[in-house]
């Protein structure tokens, strides 16, 4: 059974997660395309703004996918699940040959067809939704807008400043919003340092 993990955020970079990259092949860049914005308040990461599939306010991208190196696709459900650090009804995925499977999140249309294209059997995704409304930090239910997003951005502490920063600035090439790009033009949002190799003791 040919599973696929769809990517597009801190999935594809962030390598403090060896158990779930140890069960999945290398991340290919012609997965499906999806409306991608930043606009969930993320609380893991001090209030940073990140990549979710948003219908209302996303931009169509084209993601990244990986295969799993599972045979069981709920295996596959649950290794992102606990990368994620999320609920069960936050986890997406399609199943090309059971569509009694049913998920949560809504299934972006684009993922049947690209699934066919591709051959690929299951596909598995996080599937948070936006929260920007609820979660911001300039006023209760205000809608997402780039103002608003720059906003909530310039309040937060500075660690999550940084950790906006670095997930805006390290998400893939493919990946581009209408905040990713305004972001990357203000001259108080720049691009984190590489760290510098530790020196060699003598």
């Amino acid at each position: 059974m040919t599973i696929a993990i769809l990517a597009w955020g801190s999935l594809i970079w962030d390598d403090n997660w060896p158990e779930f990259d140890k069960q999945r092949g290398d991340w290919r860049k012609d997965g499906p395309i999806l409306p991608l914005e930043f606009s969930r308040v993320s609380a893991s990461r001090d209030k940073a703004l990140t990549l979710v599939i948003d219908t209302v306010n996303g931009t169509n991208c084209k993601v990244m996918y990986a295969e799993s190196k599972r045979t069981n696709p709920d295996d596959a459900i649950a290794d992102l699940r606990d990368r994620e650090g999320t609920i069960m009804n936050h986890m997406g995925f399609y199943f090309a040959k059971d569509l009694a499977r049913k998920c949560v999140p809504p299934v972006p249309p684009s993922i049947p067809v690209w699934t066919r294209r591709k051959k690929i059997e299951v596909v598995v995704w996080a599937g948070m939704p936006p929260n920007f409304s609820e979660k911001n930090s300039v006023k209760a239910d205000t809608k997402f807008s780039l103002e608003a997003a720059v906003s909530h951005l310039q309040s937060i502490t500075l660690k999550g400043k940084a950790a906006a920063a670095e997930y805006v600035w390290r998400a893939p090439e493919l990946v581009v919003t209408p905040l990713r790009m305004r972001l990357q033009a203000e001259p108080w949002f720049e691009k984190p340092k590489a760290e510098e190799p530790a020196a060699k003791k003598e």
